[in-house]
């Protein structure tokens, strides 16, 4: 039986019920970076378990059959509420319309999260990458703030590779955000190394994460050695050809892709947003 109608969205759209097997949350804050990108938090179930890293499938109660889109749940398993980083696509089915979201408003979220953007499936290391591009950052938001990858790593290194300058914020505030948590920064401490480049301006113009990584800048610039399959470990999020690219550079390196049922060095997340 379907839940009671709910509240219209702040856009005004119409209201429909609530469909079966779904969570109906909340939205208490949202933030908007640039005109394509944006962040919101939301109430968390009480039900909900999830994995850091895994995605949730997110819709609107702005019709009868809800469009839903897998989104990287961008904050730790711990965490009481979730978060979300997202793009605003024109003319999107979805983030047409979930990007004039307002705290208030309802928003969807199948029950069962999944995603292979996890520990569980990388084998033991010393130092572990983290490699995004625009909003494939969002499942490392999460990695970045969870104890129990400090726990497994030595050494983190979150690269995000964006268009321009302003879009590299939201990972930036998120490491800053880490060192001025006083629960967080001792657990952290040094072990959390940042690299944002923005191809189109600033002082790394130009640098995509596959150039950074096959000359070898990427290392100079922290001071790192090269990927080493012995000890290093690697994450990787952002668009298809990002994916296809990164992944076959650590192949390169040596790194082998693992998954939940066979952890391996390197890992993919193959769920996108429209």
């Amino acid at each position: 039986m379907n839940a009671p109608v709910q509240t219209p969205l702040a856009s005004d759209a119409p209201a429909f019920p609530i469909p079966a097997n779904v969570f109906a949350e909340t939205v208490t804050e949202v933030k908007h970076y640039t005109d394509h990108l944006f962040k919101f938090r939301m109430t968390r179930p009480a039900s909900f378990r999830f994995r850091t890293g895994e995605f949730a499938m997110i819709g609107l109660p702005n019709a009868e059959k809800p469009v839903f889109r897998a989104y990287s749940i961008a904050s730790p398993s711990w965490d009481e509420e979730l978060e979300f980083f997202s793009i605003k696509v024109p003319g999107g089915p979805l983030t047409e319309h979930l990007q004039r979201i307002q705290p208030g408003d309802t928003v969807l979220m199948r029950k069962k999260p999944t995603g292979t953007l996890v520990l569980d499936a990388l084998l033991p290391g010393k130092r572990l990458y983290l490699f995004s591009t625009g909003t494939g950052i969002a499942p490392f938001a999460g990695v970045i703030r969870d104890p129990e990858t400090y726990e497994k790593f030595e050494q983190v290194v979150l690269t995000h590779t964006t268009r321009t300058l302003a879009e590299l914020h939201y990972g930036q505030e998120l490491v800053e955000a880490i060192k001025t948590d006083e629960i967080l920064s001792e657990i952290v401490g040094d072990k959390l190394l940042y690299h944002g480049s923005a191809t189109r301006e600033g002082d790394h113009k130009g640098e995509r994460v596959t150039t950074l990584l096959e000359t070898g800048k990427l290392f100079t610039d922290l001071g790192l050695p090269r990927i080493d399959p012995a000890v290093d470990r690697a994450m990787i999020c952002g668009s298809m050809e990002m994916l296809k690219e990164t992944a076959a550079l650590c192949e390169k390196f040596g790194l082998d892709e693992g998954a939940n049922s066979k952890p391996g060095t390197y890992v993919v997340e193959r769920a996108f947003v429209d």
